[in-house]
């Protein structure tokens, strides 16, 4: 029977101790496959969560074939394979390899780059960030030093919105108004031009490396670096030949970009140094506001790790259509969005996105996808419905939306149920996750809530907010779920 208990605390760390790394990580590929209780994991990067008519194809073929016929939807916007036999390792990268999905095998793991998925779509962003993703792609296949990054460090192209801003990208790139970017890593940023975008985030990822060299700790991404660690960001741009100005106080370039839910949050704070370094945009060095389509001033733009999607301009959708993080699912201008149930398709439902108007899918970082270039609201109505009816998620009511889970059982050895059968929406805004251990794989940022499964079949629900967290206790599972996603004030929950 399942029941809801509260949690047991887990340890504390020391503080004080720095992050060792002592070997790469383990984290699967294309190519690099991962082995677990059912089967070979493959796990594809897509930059920009971009994907063709043929590609889309060769995936399904790779599901249906190859894999246990099912596709699922990472938190960057990747896709992963479950299922795969032993000998299947040869025929998965030629069918990947002929579709263009595997342009360098030396750089496959580390293309994780995310973007805005409705960039270029709707008229809100300042840029199309999804060229930027492509240029940047190329950089990062172009150079020999680019494999030592590690599989799980991540590019975030946010195209003024807010919505990628807030996903924990090592290097954050940000559109502005009048043709210029922000490149952040920690607490260092500059403003750059945006044409040079791509170029930054490849010298900001090569700043980190020497970063990582000089703390000598192993570190994988920007976070695991010591307290106080120099990352020289400046220098490294001055180095690329790209012009920057400082973001912060005192620097030329004060000001930064503020989104809707609060500032953005570049990473965890890291010393400035070479030419210098300051606030996080729309942080203490003070806000520049995103300036919408038909904005006298600026407009403030929902969006970011917690909240929906932009709402402004013609044939957005309405405000307070919020999804769980990215674009609410509907028609959006003329883009389609919908989601996929607890992050994974069917073969069936993967095919069901076909055709694609403009020879486009974007598979987005919340677990779901946006198919633009409709020719009018009709046509993109029409495709909405239909895909309702294979079982995405179409409805800005469904209580599954923003529902998360770990593989669970019977795929993961360390699992303690099924938690994908398990799983029960609940009712409420916040993102919820159920995890089968304590690992918690694939849980969001932010505000979420905490399903965990325990060693007697019962469940701990946790609420995770504003920094701290809280058991949460009711009658029912369901109820209980309800109770997390509709609370705002942890203490409430005691």
């Amino acid at each position: 029977m399942l029941a809801a208990m509260p949690p047991t605390p887990a340890p504390s760390p020391d503080q004080g101790e720095s992050l060792i790394r002592d070997r790469g990580d383990a984290c699967p590929g294309a190519l690099r496959l991962h082995r677990a209780d059912d089967g070979l994991l493959a796990r594809l990067r897509l930059p920009g969560g971009i994907l063709t008519y043929r590609q889309v194809l060769a995936l399904g073929a790779a599901a249906e074939r190859l894999a246990d016929g099912n596709l699922s939807v990472t938190s960057r916007g990747n896709i992963e394979l479950r299922g795969l036999g032993d000998a299947c390792g040869g025929e998965l990268s030629v069918l990947l390899a002929d579709a263009g999905l595997l342009p360098s095998e030396r750089h496959e793991r580390v293309r994780n780059v995310v973007a805005s998925p409705l960039a270029g779509t709707d008229g809100i962003g300042h840029a199309d960030v999804q060229l930027w993703a492509r240029e940047l792609d190329g950089l990062l296949c172009a150079e020999d030093w680019t494999p030592r990054l590690s599989g799980r460090f991540l590019f975030a192209l946010d195209d003024g919105r807010g919505d990628v801003a807030g996903l924990g990208g090592d290097v954050t790139l940000i559109a502005e108004s009048g043709g210029t970017a922000v490149v952040g890593m920690g607490s260092v940023s500059f403003r750059i031009a945006a044409a040079d975008a791509p170029r930054a985030a490849l010298a900001a990822a090569k700043a980190f490396l020497a970063a990582a060299d000089a703390a000598g700790n192993g570190a994988w991404r920007v976070t695991e670096l010591p307290t106080g660690q120099t990352v020289d960001l400046g220098g490294a741009l001055e180095r690329a030949g790209v012009d920057a100005l400082p973001v912060g106080p005192g620097g030329e370039g004060s000001g930064g970009l503020t989104v809707s839910g609060g500032p953005v949050a570049f990473g965890a704070p890291v010393a400035s140094g070479g030419s210098g370094g300051g606030a996080v945009p729309g942080g203490p060095g003070g806000p520049a506001v995103l300036a919408g389509p038909g904005a006298s001033g600026g407009s403030t733009v929902s969006g970011g790790a917690g909240g929906g999607s932009a709402a402004l301009g013609v044939g957005a959708v309405a405000a307070g259509a919020a999804g769980p993080g990215g674009p609410p699912p509907g028609v959006i201008g003329r883009a389609v969005s919908v989601y996929a149930p607890l992050g994974r398709v069917t073969v069936a439902q993967w095919r069901a996105l076909l055709p694609l108007p403009a020879d486009e899918l974007r598979v987005t970082p919340w677990r779901g996808f946006v198919i633009p270039g409709f020719g009018d609201e009709g046509a993109a109505r029409e495709r909405l419905a239909a895909l309702d009816r294979a079982g995405l998620l179409a409805d800005p009511g469904s209580p599954w939306l923003g529902v998360g889970a770990c593989t669970g059982r019977p795929g993961c050895a360390k699992s303690l149920a099924d938690v994908r059968a398990d799983a029960v929406p609940g009712h409420g805004s916040l993102p919820v996750h159920w995890s089968g251990c304590e690992r918690r794989c694939g849980h969001p940022r932010g505000d979420w809530v905490d399903v965990l499964a325990t060693r007697d079949g019962s469940y701990e629900v946790t609420l995770h907010t504003a920094g701290s967290t809280a058991p949460v206790t009711g009658g029912t599972l369901t109820e209980t779920v309800t109770k997390a996603r509709t609370t705002t004030n942890p203490t409430a929950t005691r």
